[in-house]
């Protein structure tokens, strides 16, 4: 047996051992559409033959237009009461509008929103800024964002990480509840880094129930790939030649590190949907490019404030 069949066996085992202790009808998979969410399909379908625990997607409204039509695909492939898909809630311009717009990553927007909100009188945003001990230097404030700490900048763009959930997550907790599904497969892997780098097998509520199940925690995008392969799984084309996309998501989302490359090409294959990018995020590309920071430097835009005190830190 090769080590990649035995985390096959390994996953398979650990799927049905979770499923069966917590029961059957308690569980539903979140389905992006994503090259993970369907290897996450895939092998509950493999750890458990003839299951029905629902596949439920959630189409915020920016949804890339090939994820969407895979998504039907395997929708009428599937049972229809396997796949799910919840219509979008909540107009995405105006939660960003009311919320905030994400920038740089959950944990960044989060911070930033934090002190808008606090200010400095905490532990988080000083460690944050390396002003405390507490955080390393990798998941401290690029110098060039720094600025964003300023009663000045808080009244030119808000900014949260609430966007996703809003968006996404609330609409499946909703489902969740009205069809007494207590706990979400999802498929994350910790290799994806952010917030992701923590990820366990099974996180729980205080009370001790299981919320959510993570069995793709102990595998990479390596052993991912060679289980597309091993077993003919099909994916959206978005993964394919000639897009090559690595990720998919919301559409233009600015917490994307390859948020540039991505753009490009949407403007090659898909030049509507760059366009509704750039009207959706507007504020943050804006930013993004006066900074030069994960989107080409626009010397159009002239710098509203001086930021020269800051540059220099790695963009990350």
């Amino acid at each position: 047996m090769t080590e990649n069949e035995f985390i096959l066996e390994d996953r398979k085992a650990k799927i049905k051992s979770v499923v069966e202790k917590y029961g059957e009808k308690n569980f539903y998979i979140s389905f992006s559409g994503g090259k993970d969410s369907t290897v996450l399909s895939a092998l509950v379908d493999m750890a458990i033959p003839r299951n029905k625990i629902p596949r439920v997607y959630a189409n915020t409204g920016i949804e890339y237009r090939l994820i969407l039509e895979f998504v039907e695909r395997e929708r009428e492939r599937e049972h229809p009461w396997k796949l799910i898909i919840l219509k979008p809630t909540v107009p995405i311009k105006k939660t960003l509008e009311k919320e905030g717009y994400p920038f740089k990553s959950k944990e960044h927007s989060a911070i930033v929103s934090y002190y808008n909100r606090n200010g400095l009188n905490c532990k988080t945003v000083p460690r944050y800024l390396g002003e405390r001990e507490g955080y390393g230097k990798r998941y401290m404030c690029p110098n060039i964002l720094r600025y964003q700490f300023t009663d000045e900048f808080k009244s030119r763009l808000k900014i949260s990480d609430k966007c996703c959930l809003r968006i996404k997550e609330e609409p499946l907790d909703n489902w969740a509840k009205e069809h007494n599904k207590n706990c979400r497969i999802l498929g994350i892997m910790p290799s994806e880094g952010g917030r992701r780098s923590t990820t366990k097998c099974l996180a729980f509520k205080n009370n001790g129930k299981i919320l959510s199940f993570h069995p793709l925690a102990v595998v990479n995008k390596e052993w991912e790939d060679w289980f597309i392969k091993e077993f003919n799984i099909v994916i959206c084309d978005l993964y394919k030649p000639p897009y090559n996309f690595n990720r998919t998501g919301c559409k233009g989302c600015p917490f994307a590190i390859g948020l540039q490359e991505e753009l490009d090409t949407l403007e090659k294959f898909f030049p509507a949907e760059r366009k509704q990018c750039e009207y959706i995020w507007k504020p943050v590309y804006e930013e993004y490019r006066r900074l030069g920071y994960r989107l080409r430097k626009d010397e159009t835009i002239e710098g509203q404030m001086d930021i020269s005190d800051f540059l220099g830190g790695k963009h990350e």
